[in-house]
Formats: C-alpha cells, sequence, structure tokens
C-alpha cells in the first residue's frame, strides 16, 4: 500500500506528554490511509469509539450489522488499500468473521479490530455475557486464528503499542486480514508508551535475490523467445504485487496478446492495443480461449486456479507450455523454480529481454468477429438481460467503477469492456452471495471521485440489504441495478431445487422505507427497454448526486449463455462420484 512506504510528516508532542491507547490506534489508522472506519457499537468496544470519534481525520460510519461492516472494510481496502471495522467481543467477532475470511480468500489487508473484556476477567474463572458460557475468552481469537495472518490480544498497556503496529505491519507487508482485540478498559488509560505521535510507518520494501532474478530472467526469455505464438494472461494477485505498470510494461515490449483470468478483471487495462479479453476456458471471451489454448507458450502473472475459474477443472492447459508468475516466484514449465523473485521486478526485467512477438495477437485479430448485438426489443416487449447490459456499457467511463454480485452478474458484467481507469471489483475466489451490498458502501466510501454501478440479484441482495441505509446517511450517489428474477440462478444452474425460490419483495418500497425523506434517494421500477432508458436518464442527469436503486424485472431463465455452460461444468465437477480407494476405507 502507498500511503504505509510514506514516511508521515507529524508533529512531535513533547516527551512529558502522556497519550492514550485509543489516540495511538487512531493516529495509526489515519497515518495508513484508512480514514474511514466501519463498525457496529457494542458494549465492549464503546470506550474505544469514542477515542476513535475524537481524531478530527478519521470518520467512524455505522453499519447496521457486523457481516456488512467487514464486507465494506474489504471494498474499501480494495480502492484504498486498506479497510478497518470496529465490532465487538465474540457476538460482533463471529459475525464478522465470514467478511474476514472473504478479505483472506481475496488478499486484503482488512483490520479487524474487537472490543474485548476487562483485562481483571482473563484467567479468572468468571462467565462473561456475549460469550458461549464458558470462562476461556479464547473462542474468538482461534476462530481468528485461520483467517488473518496476525493476531493481537491486548489486555495489557505495557505491551500495546508494539503488538497493534506488529498487527498492522504485517496486515500491510501480506496483504491479508490482522485481527486486533483490545480489552474494554484499556483505551482512555495513559501510557508513557503512547507519548505523542506514532512514529512514523514505514515498511521496508521487498527486493529480489538479484542473482535469483538473473538466472529467471534469462530461463523465462530463452523459453518465450522460442515459442512461435505466445501470449500473457493477467491474475488476481496482480493487486497483491501492485505489478500492474509492469504488466504494462511487458506487454508492450513483447507485442504478445493479453487476455485476463475472470478473478484479475479491472486489474489489467483493457483499452490496451493488445487486450483481447478473458480467458475463462470454455465461457471465455469469444476467440480468447481458442487463442490461448492453442499458444505454444502462455505466460499467467498471478493466477489462481480453482474448480471455478478452471470451469470445474475443464481448463485446456498444458504445465510444459506454462510460466506461472507468482508474488515472489517464478516456474517455467515443469521446472526450474526461481523463488525471492518478486512480480514486479521480474516482469519489468523480463520486457527488456524479450523479442517483439506478435503471431498470436494477428491470429486473433484475423479470426476475431464482433459479438452479437441483441435484437431489437419490440416497444413493450418485457427487458432481456442482454440489453439492459448493453445500456450499462453504455453508461462506462473512467469516472466510474462496476461491483459485481456473485451470481449471473459475474458473467454478464465480464463481458462489459472497461474503458480506461473504470475500476471494477468481484469476489471471485470466496463468492459469499451478499457480499456486493457492504463492499459497494465500502467502495463508493474510499474511491468519492467515481460513481459506483453495482449489478446485485435479488436473491443476493436479500442477505445484506439493511445497508442501503448506510449508503444514503453517508450521501453516496452509486446506482444499483437490482436484477429481480425471483430466486438463486446462479445456484439453479448448478443444481436446481425449490431452496431455489425466494420471496419477492418490493424491493423500490424497501429503499423508500429505508430512506424515510432522509438524504438523497431515488427509485424506480423497469419493466422494457424504454423504461430502462428513461431511468438511466434520470439516474445521471437529475439525481446525479442522489443514490439511484433501479429494480430491473427479468424471467427467471433469462440466464447468459456463459452461465448454463459454466454451471453444468461445475455441477459435473461438483457430483464426481467417491473413488474407489475412498470408498474401501
Amino acid at each position: 500500500m502507498e500511503a504505509a512506504n510514506h514516511i508521515a510528516s507529524v508533529p512531535v508532542y513533547p516527551a512529558h506528554s502522556t497519550g492514550t491507547l485509543g489516540r495511538h490506534l487512531a493516529r495509526r489508522l489515519v497515518e495508513i490511509g484508512a480514514t474511514d472506519v466501519f463498525s457496529v457499537p457494542g458494549d465492549f468496544n464503546l470506550t474505544l469509539l469514542d477515542h476513535l470519534i475524537a481524531e478530527p481525520e478519521l470518520n467512524l460510519i455505522g453499519c447496521c450489522n457486523e457481516l456488512n461492516a467487514g464486507y465494506a472494510a474489504d471494498g474499501y481496502a480494495r480502492a484504498k488499500g486498506v479497510g478497518v471495522c470496529v465490532v465487538t467481543f465474540t457476538v460482533g467477532g463471529l459475525s464478522v468473521i465470514n467478511a474476514i475470511a472473504g478479505g483472506y480468500s481475496e488478499n486484503l489487508p482488512v483490520i479487524c479490530i474487537v472490543g474485548g473484556p476487562n483485562t481483571n476477567d482473563f484467567g479468572t474463572n468468571r462467565i462473561l455475557h456475549h460469550t458461549i458460557g464458558l470462562p476461556d475468552f479464547s473462542q474468538e481469537l482461534r476462530c481468528f486464528q485461520t483467517v488473518t495472518c496476525a493476531q493481537a490480544v491486548v489486555n495489557n498497556l505495557d505491551e500495546a503499542h508494539e503488538l497493534i503496529d506488529t498487527a498492522i505491519s504485517t496486515a500491510l507487508k501480506e496483504s491479508k486480514p490482522a485481527y486486533i482485540s483490545i480489552s474494554c478498559n484499556l483505551p482512555g488509560i495513559p501510557h508513557p508508551t503512547f507519548a505523542g505521535e506514532p512514529v512514523p510507518f514505514f515498511l521496508a520494501p521487498t527486493v529480489s535475490n538479484q542473482l535469483a532474478l538473473e538466472a529467471a530472467v534469462e530461463a523465462t526469455a530463452e523459453f518465450l523467445n522460442k515459442a512461435v505464438k505466445p501470449v500473457i494472461v493477467g491474475g488476481p494477485k496482480l493487486r497483491v504485487s501492485k505489478a500492474q505498470k509492469a504488466f504494462v510494461e511487458l506487454a508492450d515490449a513483447s507485442g504478445y496478446p493479453i487476455a485476463v483470468m475472470p478473478s484479475g478483471k479491472g486489474l489489467v487495462p483493457e483499452h490496451h492495443p493488445h487486450f483481447i479479453g478473458t480467458y475463462w476456458g470454455a465461457v471465455s471471451t469469444s476467440f480468447v480461449g481458442e487463442i490461448v489454448e492453442s499458444a505454444d507458450a502462455y505466460v499467467f502473472v498471478g493466477p489462481i486456479f480453482n474448480d471455478y475459474s478452471s470451469v470445474g477443472y475443464s481448463l485446456l492447459i498444458k504445465k510444459e507450455k506454462t510460466i506461472m508468475v507468482q508474488p515472489n516466484g517464478v516456474t517455467i514449465a515443469n521446472g526450474p523454480s526461481f523463488g525471492c523473485v518478486y512480480m514486479a521486478d521480474f516482469l519489468r526485467a523480463l520486457a527488456k529481454k524479450l523479442k517483439g512477438n506478435s503471431t498470436a495477437l494477428e491470429n486473433y485479430r484475423r479470426i476475431f468477429v464482433p459479438p452479437g448485438i441483441p435484437l431489437k426489443s419490440e416497444k413493450e416487449e418485457p427487458l432481456r438481460v442482454n440489453i439492459l447490459f448493453k445500456h450499462i456499457q453504455e453508461m462506462l467511463d473512467g469516472d466510474s467503477a462496476v461491483i459485481a454480485e456473485t451470481g449471473d452478474s459475474w458473467f454478464n458484467c465480464q463481458k462489459l469492456r472497461l474503458p480506461e481507469n473504470c475500476g471494477y471489483e468481484f469476489q471471485m475466489q470466496y463468492g459469499s452471495i451478499g457480499w456486493s451490498v457492504g463492499a459497494t458502501l465500502g467502495y463508493a466510501q474510499a474511491a468519492k471521485n467515481k460513481r459506483v454501478i453495482a449489478c446485485i440479484g435479488d436473491g443476493s441482495f436479500q442477505v445484506t440489504a439493511q445497508d442501503i441505509s448506510t449508503m444514503i446517511r453517508c450521501g453516496q450517489r452509486t446506482i444499483i441495478f437490482l436484477i429481480n428474477n425471483g430466486g438463486y440462478t446462479i445456484e439453479v444452474e448448478i443444481h436446481d431445487g425449490p431452496y431455489n425460490v425466494i420471496k419477492n419483495w418490493d424491493y423500490t418500497g424497501l429503499v423508500d422505507a429505508i430512506h424515510n425523506g432522509e438524504g438523497k434517494c431515488w427509485t424506480a421500477k423497469v419493466k422494457t427497454e424504454c423504461e430502462l432508458t428513461e431511468a438511466i436518464a434520470t439516474a445521471t442527469g437529475e439525481q446525479k448526486d442522489a443514490l439511484c436503486f433501479i429494480e430491473v424485472f427479468v424471467h427467471k431463465d433469462d440466464t447468459s449463455k456463459e452461465l448454463l455452460e459454466w454451471g453444468s461444468r461445475v455441477s459435473a465437477a461438483n457430483s464426481r462420484p467417491p473413488n474407489q480407494q475412498e470408498i474401501n476405507k
């Protein structure tokens, strides 16, 4: 995170002045760039919240529940580099933990701060409220150990400074969440370790082993310069490696076509002349799968291969043709592997050693046929999903960002062509339905220069709808397209059943009730293309400064062809029978 590598210019207080833990933590959060904190109050964190509110450069945003506070910190971290949520002990911690696990899976530094028990209660036989009724207070810590890279239980002021700073710096270095529990009676007590301002925060930059870097570049260049039609594919770990600019340097120098894995969308510039689209096996953008899978060498930069990104393990990729570039290492085909080689260093050095080769790009341009244009809709014809996304495409520019909820929005948003500087976020590795409501809140709060366009299915929206309230309270001007098709469409295409049908809501009526005349909010119901164009014109015109909620009615079976293909392949992977060895155990 850039803010973490910056030595802040801060006033130094006299040595005799004594600060508090609460003030130190508030200043530290501001210094690392987390100027908004998402919280839910509870009796164990109230004193701490008082100290956070007292920091003039920190904005405390109360959320409707802990899960959404965690999702908001996730969305904020995507735009700002770090996110923070503050909840109360166990009832709050175990509620937020799903969002923290999602942040872990997506390599996001989210600082989860919990108000913990009074220091006098540790090591006693007392049973506290907000616990499971045992005198052991470590349950929450043990749960968080599996989904965070650092944990700090602060119940002693002498160690508090070091524990807090170590947890925060570990989260920033590893780009993973951290857990900090602070006893409820500590934030306001003066202590000499907090005298004055926090020591300016600094993370030493990571540096590649020079000999390993040179060897990796030489071996990779030799491999690629022999290839006839090599390609480059960008993956989601470009973000954690801060290697987007280096990736572009490699693309410029090599002449190879560049594709993006679905989970890396938004990290690769789609306005680049070598960009060809999304590589997603059988559901790739038109002609991209053929170009990538027929290549005789492919450079995968920061990939994550799972059953979703591999479409049920059906990618036609061969290891002996693959160069795998991970955040801190490179593997060429079946070997060799080089460690202590950092992605950005490697890509920049490799760009200087490659011969230009545009064969695969020319092949793509030779076979490319523009995608079909949706059939013109009749005047009163029910709206189709492909028509909706044609209009969303026309809304995008460099001042917008797209948030795609888990579901068919994954596939429809994946086909959007992102203009330069247009943001794009979704949660593919963890795939938690409902993530987008909180993430939209957090992202919009961090990226106030962009208008967020969120595409959310009705089933997902029902999980986390409450924090529309917080968006309105924060004066956000997001446009939400609520796609009402009567159920969990993505689950239907994997495995259908009565559990995929949900109770229909009057979604605009719900948002109007949440709005309740306070703040700026505008809603519309849309059933035809004509109504859609009118709603978009209003949302981008007279209501451009309001939260705009557009409920779009579509047929329950109106799904993308990509979801139909993907769903059947993931279903096949999920339903594989046990192998004979497992049966005989």
